[in-house]
């Protein structure tokens, strides 16, 4: 099989890589309000519904975290559309090949320099 062209590349997971920033940048947006600080007021709730709500808060900020580096990567799997680098291996420079980004098109080594 011949390498792919950046033109190939692009086309194929741009729109792909696009779409998920969207999803994930609208679920950060939508999810704002239960990453806020929780209210300690001992006269609105009882201590199990602020353990509750504290708990709430915290899983909300840890899938943040976790949104935020996922995008992290989207951004520079995007860049490297950009630069003409995209779908090749960052340590040995062969390319990931197809079924590795469809799986995740983010990815940066082929199977070999990954493991």
């Amino acid at each position: 099989m011949t390498d792919p062209t950046d033109q190939t590349l692009a086309a194929r997971y741009r729109p792909q890589l696009e779409a998920e920033r969207d999803t994930l940048l609208t679920a950060s947006h939508d999810t704002a309000d239960a990453r806020k600080p929780v209210e300690l007021d001992q006269t609105q709730q009882g201590r199990l519904s602020r353990q509750d709500a504290l708990q709430s808060q915290a899983m909300a900020a840890a899938i943040e975290t976790r949104r935020h580096g996922r995008l992290r990567a989207i951004e520079a799997a995007l860049a490297r559309i950009g630069a003409g680098d995209f779908g090749w291996c960052d340590d040995c420079g062969d390319f990931l090949g197809f079924p590795r980004l469809d799986v995740d098109p983010c990815a940066m080594r082929c199977v070999s320099c990954a493991s």
